[in-house]
């Protein structure tokens, strides 16, 4: 009980910030509704879309980019975990918490559920609003994504967790920013299919499909429309436990002390 209450505690907290935090939830909303209906309007004409699985017609650029644009959602939520964490390091709190008296992998796991969580919530309220837009996916496969949904948010908070036990100050996140986050969006079957890439530079593709966004963003796209895709479900679990390990050394105590100062 004192340790469902002690996880219970850590997601409560986030989730109070997330709601607190008014403009956190609508700038998660505004960056992927600029692409659907911006965007979009422009890259319609430009990218012709041929009936891939798990489609079984022709479908819109706005269909097609709704899974990417979730995984986008929780990829800055993920990220934006981690800039919080590194701002409770510097003030004390993340270092109050390693103390407790519970496992580091236990205090660390419910961080990201609670993070994953909060990813949930913003991708549920854009997939509201796609809807309300004219983007009707399939109904019951709402509720099939919901665990690719989660498992994704997992493995980038896992992710986001690793990048903030290597970031020992918030005025380095922009380089983040850069060198991770965009080239993981960017380089991933989000906003364009890999056959497209293919197309114009096997070697692009092929970091397309190394790369364990894509096959984040190829689970819920597969699970919206209720089908199980094997090899991104073994990607994005693997990558999850190997990201959080990763997490785990570089949360050691060696690791997490402050520089010494002069």
């Amino acid at each position: 009980m004192s340790a469902l209450r002690a996880a219970g505690a850590i997601m409560a907290r986030e989730l109070a910030r997330f709601l607190t935090q008014r403009e956190r939830f609508f700038a998660a909303l505004v960056r992927p509704l600029v692409w659907l209906v911006v965007f979009a309007a422009g890259f319609r004409a430009a990218l012709g879309l041929s009936i891939i699985p798990p489609y079984r017609t022709y479908i819109t650029y706005e269909t097609y980019i709704a899974p990417g644009l979730c995984g986008m959602i929780l990829l800055f939520s993920a990220m934006q975990s981690s800039l919080s964490l590194v701002n409770d390091r510097e003030s004390g709190t993340m270092r109050l918490m390693l103390t407790a008296p519970w496992p580091r992998w236990f205090l660390l796991g419910a961080k990201l559920v609670a993070g994953a969580l909060v990813g949930l919530l913003q991708v549920a309220a854009f997939l509201g609003i796609a809807y309300v837009y004219g983007i009707h996916l399939p109904p019951l496969g709402y509720i099939t994504a919901l665990p690719a949904v989660v498992l994704s948010g997992l493995m980038l908070g896992a992710l986001g967790l690793f990048l903030s036990a290597r970031i020992r100050q918030l005025e380095n996140f922009a380089g983040v920013m850069n060198f991770v986050i965009f080239p993981m969006f960017f380089l991933s079957s989000a906003l364009y299919p890999i056959w497209k890439m293919q197309e114009s530079s096997p070697v692009l593709a092929m970091l397309c499909k190394l790369n364990p966004f894509t096959h984040a963003v190829e689970l819920i796209r597969f699970a919206l429309y209720r089908q199980l895709e094997p090899l991104s479900l073994a990607v994005v679990a693997g990558a999850t436990v190997v990201f959080f390990a990763l997490a785990l050394w570089g949360f050691e105590p060696a690791r997490t002390r402050p520089p010494k100062r002069d």
